[in-house]
């Protein structure tokens, strides 16, 4: 066989392997939305994840707040405490020059095994490696936002594209996808993801403040996944009401794309096989990379 057939056959075998699992899932109107609309939002009973588990991965978030930030917090009520920044401008927050109302925890997947397992979510990542590639999507990081009443990313909605940081022109190719579980409710006033639906076809970074007027909020309930292209026009409303929006956001990257943690050289290894599925985490964290040891074989002297 040649290497191009071989390389044909790999290709030929990941195409199957991907409408095996997309059927095998029913996952396909979840696909079509994701190449019309940029989007898609899974509700919990097809993604398998239980409001048990939804319930607990807010708990140790929370509990994680209160461990750094010092004072309880809860969904209801918010912080138990005022909290302040002192002169942290904030990430987004910059575009409008909003006062931050939000923090991230970030390396979720260091803290408890829950959050392997979302990571390794079956319907998560086929939505993931088929938006990236099927042998080349790998994790980029894992991290919650914790967000409550305030101005949120002011005016512009903080508007941006994920895949921002690859050098222009696009193609239709996604280097990176994004999913946020939804772990509260998002409606308007409770702070929703925000996006210009088919944004993802014009291969540009957002033009504004004209994009805010394009702009809709996607509400849906506690559980839910937003699943969405890396080059999807996105931000999110202000939060109106008391209380919490706690999302998780699972990154994820061509293998090609440095990651934004970089866990192929510093995640625990021990940890990866503490997950409902091993095999998939190492994949898609990208360990055996033959690059970043000496894994190759090389030959030997013939005596």
């Amino acid at each position: 066989m040649s290497k191009s057939e071989a390389h044909e056959s790999r290709a030929l075998r990941a195409r199957r392997r991907k409408k095996e699992e997309i059927d095998r899932l029913g996952l396909e109107p979840y696909v079509l939305e994701l190449e019309l609309n940029g989007y898609t939002v899974v509700p919990p009973e097809v993604t398998g994840v239980t409001e048990v588990e939804v319930d607990e991965l807010t708990d140790l978030l929370l509990k994680k707040s209160e461990a750094l930030v010092g004072c309880e917090f809860t969904i209801d009520d918010g912080a138990a405490a005022e909290l302040d920044f002192g002169n942290y401008p904030g990430t987004l927050e910059l575009i409008s020059g909003a006062k931050p109302s939000q923090f991230q925890l970030m390396q979720l997947c260091t803290f408890d095994r829950a959050f392997r397992n979302l990571a390794v979510n079956p319907v998560s990542n086929v939505l993931m490696r088929h938006l990236i590639g099927w042998n080349e999507a790998r994790f980029s990081s894992h991290n919650c936002f914790i967000k409550w009443q305030g101005d949120g990313y002011g005016e512009l909605l903080g508007l941006h594209c994920d895949q921002g940081g690859v050098p222009m022109p696009w193609g239709r190719h996604s280097l990176t996808a994004n999913c946020n579980w939804c772990l509260t409710e998002y409606t308007l006033d409770n702070g929703a993801f925000a996006c210009v639906p088919g944004s993802h076809l014009r291969h540009s970074h957002p033009v504004l403040p004209a994009a805010v007027s394009e702009a809709i909020p996607v509400e849906c309930p506690k559980g839910s996944l937003i699943a969405f292209h890396g080059q999807l026009w996105h931000g999110a409303y202000p939060r109106k009401s008391p209380g919490l929006r706690v999302t998780i956001a699972n990154y994820y990257r061509h293998m090609s794309i440095a990651p934004q943690d970089d866990i192929p050289n510093h995640f625990p290894r021990e940890l990866a096989e503490d997950c409902k599925d091993p095999k998939l985490f190492k994949r898609m964290a990208g360990f055996g990379n033959p690059y970043q040891s000496q894994v190759l074989p090389v030959p030997r002297v013939v005596r």
